[in-house]
């Protein structure tokens, strides 16, 4: 991966494809979320896919100290200037959605299309998750299980047969990359995600076309997904909503097909083409 440096921070990245630009924010945890996209010709025939390592995962740099979510969209933004594209179709998956719709209120110039897939939103239901799947895992972390940590919230979120997923649809070692980064999740990642702020009034502040994606069996793991995307339609009432067949959380890693399809799809039918020219 190429490397840049915006003022303490340095970002690892890769472009792939050739045409408009898609920038890919993954979630927590893992680095490579969206690596399964990267080989989908559905999207890299048709646009320039730029993914990048978040502040403090994969290759990127450490979080010199605390880090909120304008922070990371604004280093987004630094990642693209820094390509010379002012203007993308952005693609946010989990916390990687919340930075997306960060991304949208500080610079909605240059956010083309938004593609949201399950954004980590607080719903009613994230209570019942914070006591079965956070609280379980913050106390493995204090009491130094990394891997523990990793397992008990991807399980939580993903379904207990995660890992066969990962294993089989992400880069060789993802997990033990993510059990190296699980530091920053816990003490960067999570107290930047719990006091951001979003509702109607800064929904109605957006104006580029969004795309709600869930997965067809992330109910079966845990409601917040459900009623997140029953949120962002309630936020966005023209966005586009779609559910994704054979998945749960791991929307990308398990049926990177259709998601590509379907993004692709979204994003050509929401373009400026005088803006790309």
């Amino acid at each position: 991966m190429e490397r840049v440096r915006l003022g303490e921070v340095e970002l690892a990245y890769e472009v792939v494809g050739s045409g408009e630009p898609v920038v890919l924010v993954h979630g927590g945890l893992i680095a490579s979320f969206f690596a399964p996209l990267l080989g989908e010709p559905a999207l890299t025939e048709r646009f320039q896919l730029i993914n990048y390592h978040r502040i403090g995962y994969g290759e990127s740099s450490r979080a010199p100290g605390p880090v909120d979510l304008a922070d990371q969209a604004e280093q987004t933004r630094g990642l693209l200037a820094h390509l010379g594209i002012d203007r993308a179709h952005v693609v946010g998956h989990s916390s990687g959605g919340l930075i997306a719709l960060q991304l949208a209120l500080q610079a909605p110039s240059l956010v083309a299309s938004l593609a949201l897939l399950e954004p980590s939103l607080p719903v009613p239901s994230s209570a019942v998750l914070a006591e079965r799947t956070i609280m379980p895992m913050f106390q493995r972390y204090q009491n130094g299980d990394k891997a523990g940590t990793v397992d008990a919230f991807l399980a939580g979120v993903c379904g207990q047969d995660y890992r066969a997923s990962i294993d089989r649809g992400l880069p060789e070692g993802a997990f033990d990359q993510a059990v190296q980064d699980v530091d920053t999740f816990i003490t960067v990642e999570a107290p930047s995600v719990g006091p951001w702020s979003f509702s109607q009034a800064e929904a109605t502040r957006i104006t580029a076309p969004v795309l709600a994606i869930v997965g067809e069996r992330s109910g079966e793991v845990t409601a917040v997904a459900v009623e997140a995307h029953a949120l962002l339609k309630e936020w966005f009432p023209e966005a586009e909503s779609y559910v994704l067949p054979r998945a749960t959380h791991l929307l990308q890693v398990e049926n990177p097909s259709d998601l590509a399809i379907t993004l692709a799809d979204f994003a050509a039918r929401h373009v400026d083409k005088s803006h790309f020219l």
